[in-house]
């Protein structure tokens, strides 16, 4: 029997999901989504692809949640996206009665299952989803610090002109403009990129790197970034389906690491069959441990506006 794989809501990010996890064929998709036909057409046009593209599983829409039920993992995509000058925890109080409502109807009808985060402001929405479902942490995880190295993968290899695979990243902290860039743990080919690039454009692609997400919001003026976040949750869900330990940074609770406890926030963790199976604490130097912190003390204080 094929893993069953529901994704909430039938968006860019959503559908783009349903097309990847399609393409590599880790189970069945549902798509969730409020606006009726919407995730019905869009289920549809990717059933109709599977003979093209080469993929076996089936691909349906629902708007409602029962058609959830018996999911073995959940990929939360739905929520308003940023317009250009707003900043993820802007979208604060809509996107938590999304979520809030999407983690009551998880926990009914797919109790068993792990959840992938996508809502912004992600770290936020991770713990808020948590805290609703109450599954335990290992089960809950968010899509943060994995599509920000993405990023830094990606400017790197554009910088040196090398293969995109060949680059290695870390970025730690929350999934927004407090996040931490560790150009120490980033390598081209197992080089260190200070052998390979300039302190000074070191840094210039690591505050690119920190503001990627409003640097696409501004270039396409309706909407937000899909394809990477997409992309990278389904790096997730099959590290999760296929039991892969891969070694990710993500959006995870913190029981003391880092001198962080209580909150969902960027760090390499190992993700496989049991969902977050271990927390990796890296050596970070004065610098990069206080932005951590600040990072972590930025996200409690928004936590507490929707009550926690």
């Amino acid at each position: 029997m094929n893993k069953k794989i529901a994704v909430i809501g039938a968006g860019n990010v959503g559908a783009s999901c349903a097309q990847y996890l399609a393409e590599a064929n880790l189970g069945d998709i549902v798509m969730i989504d409020i606006i009726e036909g919407f995730p019905q057409g869009k289920a549809l046009d990717l059933t109709q692809a599977g003979p093209v593209r080469g993929y076996n599983c089936m691909v349906t829409g629902s708007n409602n949640y029962k058609d959830i039920k018996g999911a073995d993992l959940v990929i939360m995509t739905a929520g308003m996206p940023r317009k250009p000058g707003m900043s993820r925890e802007d979208l604060l109080a809509m996107n938590a009665d999304i979520v809030g409502a999407a983690a009551k109807n998880i926990k009914k009808y797919a109790p068993k299952s792990f959840v992938i985060v996508v809502s912004n402001p992600l770290d936020i929405m991770t713990y808020h989803m948590m805290k609703v479902t109450g599954f335990s942490t290992n089960r809950i995880c968010g899509q943060a610090g994995i599509l920000d190295s993405t990023r830094f993968r990606a400017f790197v290899a554009m910088e040196l002109g090398v293969a995109m695979t060949e680059v290695h990243a870390m970025v730690m902290g929350g999934h927004g403009d407090t996040m931490v860039p560790l150009p120490r743990y980033t390598t081209v080919g197992g080089i260190p990129i200070k052998e390979l690039i300039s302190a000074k454009r070191i840094k210039e692609i690591s505050e690119r790197t920190r503001l990627g997400g409003g640097e696409i919001v501004k270039l396409l003026k309706k909407g937000s970034a899909y394809y990477a976040p997409a992309a990278a949750s389904v790096d997730m869900a099959r590290a999760i389906l296929c039991d892969e330990k891969r070694v990710f940074p993500c959006s995870a609770y913190l029981t003391g690491q880092y001198g962080i406890k209580d909150i969902y926030i960027g760090v390499p963790i190992v993700l496989g069959g049991n969902g977050v199976e271990k927390v990796l604490e890296l050596k970070l130097n004065a610098s990069e441990s206080k932005a951590l912190k600040a990072s972590a003390v930025n996200y409690r204080g928004v936590l507490k506006e929707i009550g926690y």
